[in-house]
């Protein structure tokens, strides 16, 4: 209980830890099974509170899936709690291009490259970054 006290973690997560305090194997099952018949546990809430987080931190899709992967949630899951609109992920993409390089377009190559490495670094796909993100034509 007192790790899930501090933050939710993932079924994956918790059996870690557990492991790693060399918990007898069937302890941690029985604990295991307790906590999500109590509903203290929950790979389902874990994932939509993760990734609400992670969106507001300005993380983007592949980012998101890929480390909810190694912290052992389903596929199921995952599609579900992060399956949104591609109008939804452009607005993110948006704000997070606005709050780190500001409203203007990139005014050449080299500047368009910056912000283009730096948005997929944040596990946006090259298709979303190119929506988002245009060289300004010269006048």
């Amino acid at each position: 209980m007192d790790i899930l006290s501090h933050r939710e973690h993932s079924e994956f997560e918790l059996r870690k830890k557990l492991q790693g305090r060399n918990f007898l194997t069937e302890t941690i099952e029985q604990v295991i099974g307790e906590l999500k018949d109590n509903d203290y546990l929950s790979d389902d809430r874990y994932t939509e509170v993760y990734v609400r987080s992670r969106i507001e931190r300005g993380d983007g899709p592949i980012k998101i899936r890929h480390e909810l992967a190694r912290k052992g949630v389903s596929g199921r899951l995952i599609d579900l709690h992060l399956d949104h609109s591609d109008d939804f992920w452009e607005i993110v993409l948006r704000n997070i291009k606005v709050r780190k390089f500001g409203a203007a377009a990139p005014g050449d190559y080299k500047e368009w490259a910056t912000q283009a490495r730096f948005l997929q670094s944040r596990g946006f796909t090259a298709e979303q970054i190119r929506k988002v993100v245009s060289i300004q034509e010269p006048v």
